[in-house]
């Protein structure tokens, strides 16, 4: 009986080793194949520093003690910081990441008497209708990626969602702020911000995109971007694919599949991406620009392939994946070249487009674990 016994509790022992062993296999077949060699650390306090820069460069400093929200420094690092939190060992907002949020609840909360960023007066014509509505989208942006990941739309999102939305134009999207930069402040920048907006008012919790005033604005702006899709470079087309995630009726999938069908024919032998898959509107400074590889194009392919459920087994993925985490600089941040004209990349103004690549890439590896 006790030899019975002996080769049962053997043979039970035996069979979990071979399970566990399956699965241990099974794990790696469908996981990543990248190791996690980036830093956390390095990555926030690139992000950090240059958080702290922005808010103190003079070009930055804005009327009642506040300062502007930039597209390529502030908006990745508001969407991105929080990720790192649990890693980080934070039990709330870093310093510089609780002055930004406290900054942009200031002018929202007293949006009557904030003075827009840019003026008719000193900026040229319609500067100060365009300031005002990029102004007020990104507000909203930033305050409701905070509100998404609490589980709860907070008073201050719903102002700031509502200044917003007061001033939607009849064309479903937004006068924006023009200053013939790529791709944040050209002509072309609007789409983009119309998508990114769309994206959180579909993401934001406590059932907002139900609510019957906000569904009849939002299929306005679905709408307009539907009717404006087909002209539009392939970066806003990228961001309607991320926000098709979260809204319906945005892409069919004939177009969504081009979309992922070009991002594989692009992609380069390392897994990268090149600037020139954004088709740069500035043809006259493409000689200018460098060839290689991009943080920030790479950064942005991987994260919306993320988002659309893409399996973590796709090669193209991983090899974008694995590309973000061997690409990290040393001192925390992913290297992105300007669209407009060549600068010194360890330069601050140089480090812009550097920024929002650092952003997304913290964004898209934080997705993969």
């Amino acid at each position: 009986m006790k030899q019975r016994v002996l080769w049962a509790c053997l043979s039970l022992a035996i069979c979990v080793a071979v399970i566990s062993v399956w699965r241990a296999v099974a794990a790696r077949r469908t996981s990543p194949t990248y190791s996690a060699h980036w830093s956390q650390q390095k990555a926030a306090a690139y992000l950090d520093s240059r958080e702290v820069w922005w808010r103190e460069w003079p070009p930055a400093q804005r009327d009642h003690g506040t300062f502007c929200i930039s597209c390529h420094t502030v908006v990745p690092y508001a969407m991105a910081r929080s990720t790192l939190r649990t890693e980080l060992g934070e039990t709330g907002m870093a310093a510089p990441e609780k002055i930004m949020v406290d900054n942009v609840e200031k002018r929202v909360s007293h949006w009557s008497e904030m003075a827009p960023y840019y003026s008719d007066a000193i900026d040229g014509p319609g500067k100060t209708a365009q300031s005002r509505a990029t102004e007020a989208v990104l507000n909203a942006v930033i305050l409701a990626s905070y509100d998404a990941r609490q589980g709860h739309l907070r008073p201050i999102t719903r102002t700031a969602f509502d200044n917003a939305w007061a001033l939607q134009q009849n064309s479903g999207g937004w006068q924006w702020q023009d200053f013939d930069l790529a791709p944040w402040e050209s002509a072309q920048s609007a789409y983009q911000g119309a998508a990114l907006f769309l994206f959180e008012v579909g993401n934001a919790p406590d059932h907002y995109a139900t609510e019957p005033e906000v569904q009849k604005r939002a299929e306005r702006l679905r709408a307009y971007l539907r009717q404006q899709y087909a002209t539009q470079p392939f970066m806003n087309k990228l961001y309607v694919l991320w926000a098709s995630t979260k809204v319906d009726g945005l892409l069919t999938n004939d177009e969504s599949t081009a979309l992922l069908y070009t991002l594989q024919n692009a992609q380069q032998d390392d897994g990268s991406w090149k600037l020139s898959l954004f088709e740069i509107p500035k043809r006259s400074v493409r000689s200018l620009l460098p060839s290689p590889s991009d943080g920030l194009v790479t950064s942005l392919v991987v994260l919306v392939m993320e988002e659309t459920n893409i399996s973590p087994t796709n090669s193209t993925l991983k090899r974008g994946l694995a590309w973000l985490d061997q690409h990290q600089e040393t001192d925390g941040n992913w290297p992105a070249s300007s669209m407009n004209e060549r600068r010194d990349p360890k330069s601050d103004i140089g480090r812009f487009m550097s920024d929002a690549a650092t952003g997304f890439a913290v964004l898209a590896l934080e997705k993969a674990k």
